[in-house]
């Protein structure tokens, strides 16, 4: 090959290389947008409720994991089994940073969801899921510092009442802090996004 043809042949490789690099890179260098409500910096939270196993679970307990809570009810007829669908969604999409990541349900009807209810319910939408209840005072304690409302819906039928109950999705950091809420409707894949830039 002519000499004068190798330089500019060599610089043109490298002008290559460097333009992938920097086309790679630059998702990597943009700020991450968050698909929810980003939260001031908090005081680490703590709270015990009854496992699905009947055992005590503080929230201490998974301290250097990622915790989704949520709070819902298994009688639910929609807005539930359709979050815990998305967030399963979620944690299958990670692969193996979903083993970073714990999801609690927090039930708002102690009066129907047992142990054994939420040990049905629950890890049928990802094995990984923990399900918690307790007593109403207990429930109560936790929900209301976290902004969480419900209130109990008398309707016909067979199922007696409802539960109205904040939907959103509220997401603490390793240590414990509120960091994150999504709101109602997110999609699985937006809330793997969020927790794929946290895990880094």
């Amino acid at each position: 090959m002519n000499k004068k043809f190798v330089l500019p042949l060599a610089l043109g490789v490298v002008i290559i290389i460097l333009l992938a690099g920097f086309f790679f890179l630059l998702p990597r260098l943009r700020p991450h947008t968050f698909h929810g409500t980003i939260l001031q910096p908090s005081e680490p939270i703590d709270f015990t409720l009854t496992g699905m196993d009947g055992q005590p679970v503080s929230l201490s307990d998974f301290r250097g994991k990622y915790v989704v809570l949520y709070f819902g009810y298994t009688f639910c007829p929609d807005v539930c089994p359709l979050t815990l669908a998305e967030l399963g969604k979620a944690v299958r999409i990670l692969e193996d940073k979903g083993e970073k990541v714990q999801v609690l349900m927090v039930t708002v009807d102690p009066q129907r969801d047992t142990p054994e209810r939420l040990a049905q319910y629950v890890p049928a939408f990802h094995p990984s899921f923990i399900g918690l209840t307790g007593s109403e005072d207990d429930i109560a304690q936790v929900a209301a510092p976290m902004g969480i409302f419900y209130a109990r819906n008398e309707v016909g039928g067979a199922s007696g009442y409802l539960m109205d109950h904040t939907a959103s999705i509220t997401l603490l950091d390793d240590q414990g802090r509120m960091r994150l809420v999504w709101p109602y409707g997110v999609s699985g894949d937006l809330i793997a996004d969020d927790l794929d830039y946290l895990i880094r």
